[in-house]
């Protein structure tokens, strides 16, 4: 039987470690954004999402509003994926990952959820950077609470 305290650490360590994945997997957004407007053909919409960062760092309000925003469309569904993997011990690198890219793309789908034919081709790349920056988001999120998955104490701490 698990005891409060381990269980208390364990929604603590959930939280700081979906609190810290949101930030570098907007960070991871910024720079794969950044990145791919120097290629040929990019859509001229990318220019703005690579300077983006700088428009945060320079008004910090602004930077709030994207980072609790991405809260409010990735919250639900991250949740999920944690009691999930706390609830049977899931410690798979790959599988916090997938879960990143998942959440990051269903948070994508929540905001714009249809788009036109013409812009359709567009949507399924900014899918694509966003679900990579869920990858990255989940990595981060192992890395800090993951690893230790589970809300059962392992027999060697009892």
């Amino acid at each position: 039987m698990a005891t409060a305290k381990h269980v208390a650490k364990r929604v603590l360590m959930m939280l700081a470690g979906y609190f810290v994945a949101v930030l570098v997997g907007l960070i991871a957004v910024a720079t794969m954004y950044g990145a791919l407007s120097s290629l040929p053909d990019a859509p001229a919409y990318f220019d703005l999402m690579g300077i983006s960062p700088i428009a945060a760092l320079v008004v910090p309000p602004l930077g709030m509003l994207i980072y609790f925003l991405t809260i409010m469309m990735t919250g639900l569904q991250t949740l999920i994926f944690a009691l999930i993997a706390e609830l049977f011990s899931l410690r798979s690198f790959w599988l916090h990952m997938v879960f990143g890219a998942a959440a990051a793309a269903a948070g994508f789908f929540l905001i714009w959820p249809s788009a036109p034919e013409d812009l359709s081709h567009e949507r399924w790349a900014d899918i694509g950077i966003i679900a990579a920056a869920g990858l990255v988001a989940g990595l981060v999120y192992w890395l800090i609470a993951g690893r230790e998955a589970g809300f059962r104490r392992p027999l060697s701490l009892r």
